[in-house]
């Protein structure tokens, strides 16, 4: 009895790269179209009025929801394809040995492309001590990775253009870098909970695994579908709200609120924004919706790191490793430094 034998594995993987370039040019058309096509929808198919409240807001998330969630899945790739040159092994060593100051610059650095989540916290937090690494460049780390990832940059990118996400990297890249020098001149090793010390470093994995590009591409491909898939109803939450408020939120109501003339906008925004639980893909598009209404910048943006980078079950989990007097510092310091960033736009822009 004969029987038809599978493809192998290694035929499969030299069409990897053809699969790529099929997909690119996929997405470029798409790109290119979603917004005549939401204008369509909205406008001629619909037969909306263009001056319409409804209309406005429907166009606004036709238009918005396959742009970000395609800006996403198109970068989430690109920056996944680096990061597997980045273990948390690999991310360790190369911060061994560092000096404060040139530590926390570099770990802020590094944060950007290391994979990180709230439950990665504790278990990256030990290897960093473990490894010898000081605590205020292992700050600087644990703060840049959540602020600055791949779903704020891209969706800022996405919805304000290349020098508001370029703002909002220097700006997260600076709080992350200043906390983490002031936490480690602070001295607050003993606010590290003792079995935290007490822990031996193990083995860990190898800083020389091989792969080759079709496993890196494998495993980018793994990285849109995992996150594409966990983050795509907050964006469409986000931009429902967001062309709610592009619709119907009176412009007046908000300069009045999160204007620039407002001076207690930017401490109200970041305490508001401290206990909130959401991310980048859920905050973004109401952000941008209060832009457009008058919103300042620095106010707007305030709130978002608040959010995103003062993350309240990071905190919460944090808090197996850290006494509540280095929580309290580490909320301070950021809140401190985002503040201060928000008046700093809000003045120069």
């Amino acid at each position: 009895m004969t029987t038809l034998s599978r493809p192998s594995p290694i035929r499969s993987n030299k069409q990897l790269p053809f699969y790529v370039f099929l997909a690119i040019v996929i997405w470029l058309i798409a790109y290119n179209i979603i917004q005549p096509l939401a204008d369509w929808i909205s406008y001629t198919a619909l037969g909306f009025a263009k001056d319409s409240r409804f209309g406005e807001s429907l166009a606004f998330f036709l238009y918005d929801v396959p742009k970000i969630l395609l800006l996403l899945s198109g970068m989430v790739f690109a920056i996944s394809i680096i990061r597997t040159f980045f273990s948390p092994e690999r991310t360790r060593a190369m911060l061994g040995g560092k000096r404060a100051g040139v530590g926390n610059v570099f770990a802020a650095l590094l944060g950007i492309v290391t994979p990180f989540c709230s439950c990665s916290a504790v278990p990256l937090f030990i290897g960093f001590v473990e490894s010898g690494i000081p605590l205020g460049v292992t700050f600087s780390f644990l703060i840049a990775a959540p602020t600055i990832n791949e779903v704020a940059v891209i969706m800022l990118f996405g919805l304000f253009g290349w020098k508001v996400a370029a703002l909002y990297i220097l700006s997260g890249l600076g709080i992350a870098i200043l906390a983490g020098i002031v936490i480690g001149r602070l001295k607050m090793e003993r606010y590290v909970e003792d079995f935290v010390w007490q822990i031996k470093g193990g083995t860990g994995q190898t800083l020389d695994e091989k792969l080759t590009w079709n496993d890196r591409i494998e495993r980018a491909w793994d990285s849109v579908k995992e996150i594409v898939g966990k983050v795509w109803i907050y964006v469409i939450v986000g931009i429902a709200v967001g062309a709610g408020i592009h619709g119907y939120v009176p412009e007046d109501a908000l300069v009045a609120i999160m204007g620039k003339q407002a001076w207690w906008s930017v401490p109200a925004a970041v305490l508001l924004g401290i206990p909130l639980y959401s991310n980048a893909a859920g905050v973004i598009p109401i952000v941008s919706a209060l832009m457009e209404k008058g919103a300042s910048l620095g106010t707007v943006l305030a709130f978002m790191m608040a959010v995103v980078g003062l993350s309240l079950p990071e905190t919460i989990i944090l808090r197996r490793v850290l006494k509540p007097q280095l929580i309290a510092v580490f909320i301070g310091v950021i809140a401190v430094a985002i503040i201060f960033t928000g008046y700093l736009f809000n003045i120069i822009l």
